[in-house]
């Protein structure tokens, strides 16, 4: 077996959101479905490792290519998750 298919991806932790304006429910590892008030997803936050720090990237199902696109990335999830609401 290769070291590769050894790897196991251990979840993160939910990030903690400073205000209430949408819950979000574990996708995978490290991704999350960013749930508005109103109960419609509003898309996905996805924590990535990068060389200054943990980074958190908006994401949104794109129909047509069956495939989550970037919105953006940021240094809080709060940020991240306030572009995925104000951007439907």
């Amino acid at each position: 077996m290769s070291n590769a298919a050894a790897l196991i991806a251990i979840p993160l932790a939910t990030p903690r959101l400073a205000r209430a304006r949408a819950r979000l429910t574990r996708a995978g590892a490290s991704l999350w479905r960013v749930v508005g008030l109103d109960e419609r997803v509003a898309g996905h936050l996805r924590a990535v490792e990068s060389e200054l720090g943990m980074r958190y990237r908006a994401e949104r199902f794109h129909p047509a290519s069956g495939a989550l696109l970037p919105i953006g990335e940021f240094w809080t999830p709060d940020e991240a998750v306030e572009t995925l609401l104000l951007s439907r």
